[in-house]
């Protein structure tokens, strides 16, 4: 059960006026949640069975561009439906939202009702069962970092996102008096969450000005991934309604640190009882098959970098000395190295991808990082020796793609990712990659305005 509201419990609430609306949600590929307000006697009542929304949700750009090129949907094709089919099991409250309660739904073909393989849900979907056939199951986390500023969303969308003010006036990573002024926010971000069922680890300030960062419990993958996207969306409406605003931007300016959401990721026995990245008797505790799993992701790491970093944006975190890596090597508790050995010689061993920004979808990026893994489980890949000392100045280290373009490229010509998730998805989310720089390479930008208006 990934939420905290049983079907029976949201009947009885909606019978006694506690609960009047219901969310009904499906997931775009930009890892945003797209639905409907139910009423939620209706909801009830039947509509918790199915409802249907425009296939061009899995087909869109930021801006809900209708993007030419996708081969499942077009306007000759007539933009068509899916059918929303709620997960029960995901049913919870909303706190901050009064009579509110929220259900994730699987995106299903309109006719088949099978699950419609680029949609990110399924796509995660299809790597856990691979796990699941092989005996395991995988447990992940993600942190999520983002900036908060004292503006609200009106006023920065106003301002045309320039002069904005951070709530947080310096560096404040660890820091309690600072991050005292963002506890209004924060606050009722961590009951919030709580209050929905998502067990909250804690907040804390960032390696900037306004940076702040939330944790929450790992958990199965799938459940992982349906907490981030919840989250998120929280983290926004909880800032909104205090009059502030925030972002989960890779790099929002360029004097400010990037905002990362760092991957845990471990493999256990099918029962979530015994650690099978874990070996007494292993270097730092790592057993054999943990071993395996890294060297995949490090084999794969250039085929992965698009799910990780999916904007123009994503790529400016890549900055040297900033905490956020450049270099896929694996590297044991070492904040430079691209995967970092966490937890060494207890139950509690898991490898940290660093790679990823707060702006990726976390289906994707959790999906493309557990096929690498299986992918160095299945060829028995070796691990490679652990790097030692700053990553940042090693001309040697495995570098992984700088760019949007160079990763699209790399996503594109991945076999093994066409073997895990299918040539349709990723011809999907290769025409997601291309039109993302086929746009920005047409648009003027402020830089380029203010360096050469007078002086070109």
């Amino acid at each position: 059960m990934s939420g905290n509201l049983s079907f029976e419990d949201l009947n009885k609430a909606v019978s006694s006026g506690e609960i009047d609306t219901v969310l009904v949600c499906q997931v775009d590929m930009q890892g945003r949640l797209m639905g409907k307000r139910f009423h939620a006697d209706y909801f009830v009542n039947g509509g918790h069975k199915e409802t249907h929304s425009c296939n061009y949700l899995l087909a869109t750009d930021m801006e809900m561009e209708t993007v030419e090129g996708y081969k499942s949907t077009s306007w000759e094709s007539g933009y068509g439906d899916y059918t929303m089919k709620p997960d029960l099991s995901t049913l919870r409250r909303v706190p901050w939202l009064e009579g509110t309660a929220f259900v994730m739904c699987d995106m299903l073909d309109h006719h088949t009702h099978a699950e419609v393989p680029h949609s990110p849900r399924a796509i995660l979907k299809k790597q856990v069962a691979r796990l699941e056939a092989m005996g395991m199951k995988a447990y992940m986390a993600s942190e999520l970092e983002f900036f908060l500023f004292e503006n609200s969303f009106e006023d920065a969308q106003k301002g045309g996102y320039h002069s904005l003010e951070t709530l947080g006036k310096y560096n404040e990573d660890y820091h309690i008096f600072q991050t005292t002024k963002e506890e209004g926010v924060m606050r009722a971000i961590r009951n919030g969450l709580h209050g929905a069922g998502i067990v909250v680890e804690c907040s804390k300030g960032e390696a900037s000005a306004g940076q702040e960062e939330i944790n929450v419990k790992y958990d199965d993958a799938l459940i992982s991934a349906d907490n981030h996207v919840f989250i998120k969306n929280g983290c926004k409406e909880i800032a909104w309604q205090k009059g502030k605003a925030l972002t989960f931007l890779a790099k929002w300016h360029n004097d400010a640190a990037g905002s990362s959401s760092h991957v845990h990721q471990s493999l256990w026995s099918a029962d979530g009882k015994e650690a099978l990245f874990h070996d007494p008797n292993g270097e730092y505790g790592m057993s054999e098959l943990m071993r395996q799993y890294v060297a995949g992701l490090l084999h794969n790491a250039s085929d992965l970098t698009y799910f990780l970093a999916p904007y123009i944006n994503s790529y400016k975190r890549f900055a040297e000395g900033t905490f956020a890596p450049t270099k896929a090597i694996w590297s044991k508790d070492n904040r430079t190295a691209g995967y970092r050995l966490c937890g060494e010689g207890t139950k509690a061993i898991r490898i940290e991808c660093r790679v990823g920004g707060s702006d990726l979808n976390p289906y994707l990026a959790m999906a493309a990082l557990l096929a690498a893994g299986i992918d160095g489980i299945e060829n028995k890949r070796e691990l490679e020796a652990e790097f030692k000392g700053d990553a940042y100045a090693s001309e040697n280290a495995r570098s992984i793609p700088n760019t949007l373009r160079g990763a699209a490229k790399a996503l594109n010509k991945s076999a093994m990712l066409r073997a895990a998730m299918g040539d349709d998805v990723v011809d999907h989310y290769t025409r997601a990659a291309e039109w993302e720089q086929e746009e920005f390479d047409r648009r003027v930008t402020d830089w380029e305005v203010a360096r050469g208006f007078e002086r070109a």
